[in-house]
């Protein structure tokens, strides 16, 4: 089997994960006691690398790196991700690390709270804010969602590196077209049931936004409320929840080759925020959202309670895919066929907060 790279951000600690010929082992915590936030593994290097944004409860916020898969790390000497003194703002915590695509090398995201997007060009070692969305003329209406106000998604397209879409709770979707020289709001169709106005131009509590294999346009967002479909990049946004026990959730990914592919993780409602149904199931969608299918094979039968988060869901590259998601209760699972059947790799972790994999060869 393809040898897989795992990392599993918690509460306490990142914990790693390598499949070695069929065979699992997880180590860590590395960067004891500390809550991981973010993590990216970005392999357009000779080496692949590591990017960790970590949150010490004495000493702050910080982003790590790791050029041999998590055997020793790098933390910068100057903060990587800081505040201009100009802004009167301070970072609370790095909620998004995004490698841009080979048509942007060494160029790597960071989405923050306060909600912002910073810039590297040096594979995540130094970040420049970009001033034009945080000064955008929206932002002084923009309002902390449950968990803060955070830049949580970051998509860059292979085919244009200026074209950047970002994801912010609870402002919205906003593009750039022009490498974040201006940016626009992208939420028509997308709803804000706890709005007056249903259908503002921002302001929705987006969850997670991804990117369909086949067709670049095609875009899958996960809301407060609802599941919704872009098939313009994101000039118009269609309602694709038809068919889901419960159109709440955080998690969204696609699947990293089949087009029309995506998967998602419904959560019983705002206000009660456990699995759907309390069953442990990934929701699969291959016809764009038209239908979905649950993936349960392997997974916990009775009664669950394991909420998966936003970022706490993905892919690796591999074919068949592997898809793996952690959750609160501290259990992460694997799947090496595209989501048919699952193995526990994990349990008692601290709340798992992100995961991210890559097919090492």
């Amino acid at each position: 089997m393809t040898d897989v790279l795992l990392t599993a951000g918690t509460r306490k600690g990142l914990f790693i994960g390598r499949r070695r010929g069929g065979t699992w082992e997880i180590t860590g915590p590395h960067f004891n006691a500390q809550a991981i936030y973010s993590v990216a593994v970005d392999t357009r290097g000779d080496t692949p690398r590591i990017l960790v944004g970590g949150d010490s409860a004495h000493w702050g916020p910080s982003v790590f790196h790791s050029d041999d898969l998590g055997e020793t790390w790098v933390e910068p000497r100057q903060p990587a991700v800081k505040f201009p003194k100009s802004t009167g703002a301070s970072l609370e915590r790095v909620w998004q690390l995004h490698p841009a695509g080979p048509e942007a090398p060494d160029v790597v995201y960071a989405g923050t709270e306060p909600a912002a997007l910073f810039r590297s060009e040096d594979r995540g070692e130094s970040f420049e804010l970009v001033r034009p969305l945080w000064e955008h003329p929206t932002r002084s209406r923009w309002e902390p969602g449950g968990g803060g106000e955070g830049l949580h998604t970051v998509l860059t397209d292979s085919r244009d590196a200026k074209a950047v879409t970002v994801a912010v709770s609870t402002a919205g979707v906003f593009r750039t077209k022009d490498g974040g020289a201006s940016w626009e709001p992208s939420n028509k169709g997308v709803s804000a049931v706890f709005l007056p106005d249903p259908d503002p131009e921002f302001g929705q509590c987006v969850h997670k936004v991804t990117r369909d294999a086949a067709d670049p346009d095609r875009l899958y967002l996960q809301n407060h409320w609802g599941v919704f479909r872009s098939d313009d990049a994101g000039d118009h946004w269609s309602d694709i929840g038809a068919g889901l026990p419960s159109d709440f959730g955080f998690a969204a990914v696609a699947h990293p080759h089949r087009g029309d592919t995506a998967y998602v993780f419904p959560i019983n409602a705002d206000a009660d925020r456990v699995p759907a149904e309390h069953r442990c199931r990934v929701f699969r969608t291959t016809d764009a959202g038209r239908t979905w299918e649950p993936l349960s094979e392997g997974l916990p039968a009775g009664a669950h309670y394991g909420t998966v988060l936003r970022d706490a869901l993905c892919t690796d590259d591999a074919d068949p895919a592997g898809v793996y998601f952690g959750n609160r209760n501290g259990e992460l699972y694997a799947s090496a066929d595209d989501g048919d059947s699952w193995q526990q790799l994990a349990s008692h972790l601290p709340d798992v907060l992100c995961v991210r994999a890559v097919a090492l060869g």
